[in-house]
This record gives structure tokens, sequence and C-alpha cells, in this order.
């Protein structure tokens, strides 16, 4: 859950808003020389979004090499989505 401070003037005094809107959907983008430190970042991305209630949706990679020094380019986009509640229901 993400949390908004607007600080808005009314009549000298400054007031605090707080707003509470939840992340639905998020989309993270990896590149890196490595497998391994792609493979590193995203388990880092995955911990830090459990934090604020996403889980992986779907996860697409790729590898690539770079035109100039042929060096390989490993890439991956992770689409993250609120967690659904348990409804107990089954």
């Amino acid at each position: 859950m993400t949390t908004w401070y607007n600080k808005i003037r009314q009549g000298g005094k400054i007031k605090l808003i707080i707003q509470s809107n939840a992340l639905r959907d998020k989309v993270e983008i990896f590149e890196t020389s490595s497998l391994m430190d792609l493979e590193r970042k995203i388990e880092n991305k995955i911990n830090e979004n459990q934090a604020i209630l996403l889980e992986v949706h779907h996860v697409s990679h790729q590898l690539a090499f770079n035109p100039i020094n042929g060096k390989k380019i490993y890439t991956a986009t992770v689409h993250f989505k609120q967690l659904k509640e348990n409804t107990g229901n089954k």
C-alpha cells in the first residue's frame, strides 16, 4: 500500500492529507551482462515488492548480443500484480 503526503496551504496553516492508494500493477525491466546477476536482481525486487503486497504475474526474458563488442546482454521484464485476497472460498 502506498501512502502519499500532500501539503495544502489553507488560511496560513498547512494541512497534511494522507491518501492510501493500492498499487495494482507494476512492470520492472532488468538488464545485465550476467545471468546470475539478473537472477539476483529479480529476486531482490520480488522481495521488495512482496512488502508492498505485489506478486509476480509474468516474467519474460531474452538474451541478445551487443553488436559492437559481441558480449551477451541478458534482459528480463517482470510484471507484478496486487496480491489476491484469500476469501476462503475454494
